[in-house]
């Protein structure tokens, strides 16, 4: 995706296999769902390169997996097969900006040891989730934690919408997790938003009650959803779950339209 003068590659760090009970225990099978009634999504990434920056935006689930409840499941590690694609190095990124917390946006950061994946990289998240991951009671891995810990000084908690580069700022989106970031990249003319998990899928603009269980606060993540899907009438967007990690808008009424 070109953003006027920024580049912004999606990278996938492998698959996230949903049951509909994912989105609400009221929901049933559907098409969305298909074989064997699960949804196969992407565990997505974005590279957003200015010029001067080169700036990764979430860090996957990493060389692991996660059995979730319904037989769901989370298998990463392929973060680095896409980057060595794109010609990008650990050492070449700059910042990496973490929408959020979970487990499957942080994965790459630290390694078995708490030490840095990317040794350059300064990182940016929302406060309120270092307060309820780090020292409060969210899941997070023990290594994971311990590099937050250990590694204060290369990092941007943020606690108002900001700046992290010429044409990236962050918005604050609370509800899935009390810091909830997105972003947002804008050149010339064109814009667009990187959602994070603040919406799951685009299927939740046709199904407004379909929710992530994974929200903290299910009634301030609505309050979010709804704010961007008014912002994407004008403005673009894909989240890190989006089928094909693919950009779109929503055009009139509740239809979702990409490319």
């Amino acid at each position: 995706m070109q953003v006027g003068g920024i580049r912004v590659d999606a990278v996938s760090d492998g698959t996230f296999v949903v049951h509909p009970k994912y989105f609400g225990e009221d929901v049933g099978p559907s098409a969305f769902f298909g074989r064997a009634g699960f949804a196969w999504l992407p565990i997505g990434c974005f590279l957003v390169r200015t010029g001067e920056r080169t700036i990764l935006v979430d860090a996957g689930l990493g060389p692991d997996q996660d059995e979730l409840a319904q037989g769901m499941r989370l298998v990463g590690g392929q973060l680095f097969v896409g980057l060595g694609a794109l010609g990008v190095a650990a050492g070449d990124i700059t910042d990496v900006v973490v929408t959020h917390f979970h487990t499957d946006h942080v994965g790459w950061l630290f390694d078995l040891a708490a030490e840095p994946v990317f040794p350059n990289a300064m990182i940016w998240y929302g406060a309120a989730d270092w307060d309820y991951f780090v020292n409060g009671p969210g899941d997070i891995r023990a290594h994971i934690r311990d590099g937050f810990l250990a590694h204060a000084d290369r990092q941007h908690p943020l606690t108002h919408d900001t700046a992290v580069a010429a044409g990236v700022s962050v918005v604050l989106t609370p509800g899935h997790t009390p810091g909830h970031l997105c972003l947002e990249v804008a050149s010339g003319n064109e814009a667009l938003l990187l959602v994070g998990d603040a919406i799951t899928c685009p299927i939740q603009l046709a199904e407004p009650s379909w929710h992530s269980y994974g929200d903290v606060d299910a009634a301030a993540a609505q309050r979010s959803r709804d704010r961007l899907w008014e912002r994407m009438r004008s403005t673009p967007g894909v989240g890190a779950h989006f089928p094909g990690l693919a950009a779109g808008r929503v055009s009139s009424g509740i239809e979702w339209v990409t490319g």
